[in-house]
């Protein structure tokens, strides 16, 4: 498959580039020490039409592909990871509602998310269950012509900010002695009385992405709010984390691709034993180490949204995308603070915030565990889930 970039993709590669360089990433380190969700940069990011990447014209988007978000995602995140990751859930949750939704909640929701002024959520994780759907108690029944959620979630991107717009949540809508649990995927506005966010997470990376947990206690909705069929809930979830692997292997890309140019340009400046430690064999391999598998994780994650935007994509693709390059961002973060040596410890160094940052990614949209299932049963192997 021939990778060659357009120029029309060349010059959006290389204007997110730049502005990844001269707004975000003078930032990155004070958003991650405060942890502070980031509005006017957020903002900035719309202006520049990066949400609008993969909408169709119709609704203010640029028309183009899944191909084209992850060029934009891969150099966003080459600056804050956390800043990508809150741009691609928002988009992949527009892009639910795009193909899914009703004509009024298009014409209600999608301008904020693609202009890039509001922030779309997707719910699913709950406190006991993430992957394991089966698991999820939160429900939703009929009251008259209303529906009512009651439930919690929990570890939900982009819900709690001050231009968060909506929440996708997926909710239980068969009887609670069915055999096997049906689902819902409803709209939930932001200041619905009934839905409540929680306090933001103390966490490990993504510092600067608002993540928290979510509350529904009798949350009142009309028929309005069911995106889709009743009962196809749930692969209207899953149809959006399928995307939203090929958004999180760029993330993670760009991440990996930082590690590569800091540790180079570290290795080239640091002296010891009279010379740069660039000329030192060991630490020449560390750093090829990384260009290689930044290589190998780009062409796996580029078929992937090739294909996708071609309608060849399938689960193995997207699969065998994300489980690699999640973990390639993990290793060349690990190997990058070698090369950094002590001031790779320190966490005002960069490394060291793509370290904690990049953990995430082998976690959310699906752990690696859960894309090897997918792998192996694509393979032909009798895989239970």
């Amino acid at each position: 498959m021939d990778f060659r970039l357009t120029d029309e993709q060349k010059a959006l590669q290389s204007q997110v580039a730049a502005f990844a360089d001269k707004e975000v990433a003078p930032l990155a380190e004070k958003l991650d020490r405060e942890a502070v969700f980031p509005t006017d940069l957020f903002r900035k990011v719309g202006a520049l039409g990066i949400t609008r990447i993969p909408f169709e014209e119709e609704w203010g988007g640029m028309g183009l592909g899944t191909f084209e978000m992850v060029l934009a995602l891969e150099q966003l995140a080459r600056a804050d990871q956390s800043l990508a990751v809150t741009a691609m859930v928002s988009v992949a949750v527009g892009l639910i509602v795009s193909r899914f939704g009703t004509r009024e909640q298009k014409e209600k929701f999608l301008p904020g998310i693609v202009k890039g002024e509001t922030l779309g959520a997707i719910a699913g994780t709950e406190p006991q269950a993430g992957s394991d759907t089966q698991g999820f108690k939160t429900r939703a029944h009929r009251d008259g012509n209303l529906w009512k959620i009651n439930g919690n979630k929990e570890y939900i991107t982009n819900a709690g900010t001050d231009i968060s717009s909506f929440v996708l949540t997926l909710a239980v809508t068969s009887e609670p002695a069915a055999e096997r649990k049906i689902f819902t995927l409803f709209l939930v506005p932001s200041g619905t009385p009934g839905f409540t966010p929680g306090a933001s997470y103390k966490k490990m990376g993504w510092r600067s992405s608002d993540t928290r947990p979510l509350y529904f206690d009798d949350c009142t909705l009309g028929p309005e709010a069911v995106v889709g069929e009743v009962g196809g809930g749930r692969f209207l979830l899953h149809k959006g984390y399928q995307q939203a692997r090929a958004f999180l292997s760029a993330c993670s890309l760009g991440l990996a691709q930082a590690c590569l140019e800091h540790s180079v340009a570290y290795a080239r400046e640091r002296q010891a034993f009279g010379a740069s430690i660039g000329r030192l064999q060991l630490v020449q391999k560390m750093v090829t180490d990384m260009a290689v598998r930044i290589e190998a994780a780009r062409l796996l994650t580029y078929r992937a949204s090739r294909n996708a935007d071609l309608g060849d994509a399938d689960l193995k693709d997207l699969a065998m995308a994300k489980l690699y390059a999640t973990q390639i961002g993990s290793e060349c973060a690990d190997l990058a603070i070698q090369v950094h040596g002590g001031w790779g410890f320190m966490d005002d160094c960069p490394v060291s915030r793509y370290y904690r940052d990049n953990r995430i990614c082998t976690i959310g949209d699906g752990s690696s565990q859960i894309q090897t299932l997918i792998i192996a049963r694509a393979l032909g192997l009798d895989v239970q889930f």
